[in-house]
């Protein structure tokens, strides 16, 4: 499942917005019908995950923590309790309740940016930068791909 793309939308007066078309297309060559929706545990974004990519999460983060260490048991309920369940209406369109909104600090204007297996929500007025500036970006992607070798 790759959803890639940046995309424009709008939100409606109770909250509702069209998942955009390219990654409706993802979800159904991919049969999941059912998405997670989660604040972002680092950026002030919203977090769309397919349902089997949630479980993987999941599941990945229980093989990780303890259930007898009372921080990971934290670390895991705090991660899988806060969580929408999402299906699309018959239009594609779901709802992001209110609180998720103002987590985001969406009010209307959202970005729907592909990121692999997961879609990310940004609110789109100009106040959250998904994205670094391009001279930025090019220095950082050069140091990644071209590691310093010590001789």
């Amino acid at each position: 499942m790759r959803f890639l793309g940046n995309i424009e939308a709008k939100t409606d007066a109770k909250g509702r917005v069209f998942l955009p078309a390219a990654f409706r297309k993802v979800m159904q060559s991919s049969g999941s019908e059912t998405l997670v929706l989660r604040k972002d545990v680092f950026q002030s974004c919203l977090v769309l995950y397919p349902e089997q990519v949630w479980n993987e999460q999941m599941d990945l983060l229980r093989q990780r923590l303890s259930r007898w260490n009372q921080q990971h048991q934290l670390i895991f309920r705090q991660f899988v309790s806060d969580v929408e369940i999402v299906v699309l209406d018959g239009n594609g369109r779901f709802l992001i309740p209110k609180r998720y909104l103002k987590m985001a600090g969406i009010s209307q204007a959202v970005k729907f940016i592909g990121m692999g297996d997961t879609i990310e929500i940004w609110s789109n007025d100009g106040e959250g930068k998904p994205f670094m500036e391009a001279a930025d970006f090019g220095r950082a992607l050069e140091e990644v791909m071209n590691p310093v070798t010590e001789n």
